[in-house]
């Protein structure tokens, strides 16, 4: 028998979907023993840039609220710490996953993990029809949702359909309680050149761009793309 009791379920609210290029914004996360609730972790994380408009809409997170938040660097170490040599559990896992390993890859830190997916168990187990969404899941399951799309709101819920995930499997294919080890493959983002850093100041100042720039935390692919930006709209002369 596949032991399904002990874990840690997370959720992770970012500024968008790329974890390449957008930040963690908020973490939540929930440690299981025995069934049973045992730890939680919630904290806001500053993503160095305004938040967009779209994530505030969906989240209900806004600027004022992440500000004096922890560091990307502080937030992940916190909860790798938490996880621990936990099996994880997420709906689309791999989703807060990537944004874990990309940090890890940039930090030269080996990150190889195991999962439960709620998605894909609710794939397996549930009607074709059935929308997957966490939200529909919860109402298929007869959960209440509260915060939706807040941190350790989510995975309080993801935990609790996760357990009526493991009870249908049991019952129709205990095999598909088989922890899978998360793959990602992503490339290592270098820090922006002294070169790229000053070029980029220097063009800000020349046309008084009033953009919130972080620059000791761009990547050099950040700096190229703000560059290439900057001179589609302003060209190269004020």
């Amino acid at each position: 028998m596949i032991e399904t009791g002990d874990y840690t379920v997370i959720d992770l609210e970012m500024t968008g979907l790329q974890p390449k290029t957008d930040k963690i914004i908020e973490v939540g996360a929930v440690k299981v023993r025995n069934g049973q609730v045992v730890g939680t972790l919630e904290f806001m994380v500053d993503p160095g840039c305004p938040i967009p408009e779209k994530i505030r809409e969906l989240t209900g997170i806004t600027d004022e609220m992440v500000c004096g938040g922890k560091t990307e660097d502080e937030a992940v170490e916190e909860l790798l710490e938490f996880i621990g040599d936990d099996i994880l559990v997420g709906q689309n896992v791999i989703f807060d996953y990537s944004f874990l390993k990309q940090w890890a890859i940039n930090h030269k830190r080996p990150l190889e993990m195991k999962a439960w997916d709620t998605l894909r168990l609710a794939q397996k187990l549930l009607p074709k029809d059935q929308p997957k969404k966490l939200e529909a899941l919860c109402t298929y399951f007869h959960i209440e949702r509260t915060r939706a799309h807040r941190a350790l709101d989510d995975a309080l819920e993801t935990k609790l359909v996760f357990e009526k995930l493991v009870d249908l499997a049991k019952q129709e294919d205990e095999e598909l309680l088989e922890p899978k080890i998360l793959q990602y493959k992503a490339k290592r983002q270098t820090p922006a050149t002294a070169h790229q850093l000053q070029r980029l100041k220097e063009f800000v100042e020349l046309h008084q761009i009033k953009d919130e720039i972080i620059y000791e935390r761009l990547t050099r692919s950040e700096a190229s793309r703000l560059m290439d930006k900057y001179l589609a709209i302003y060209g190269r002369k004020p």
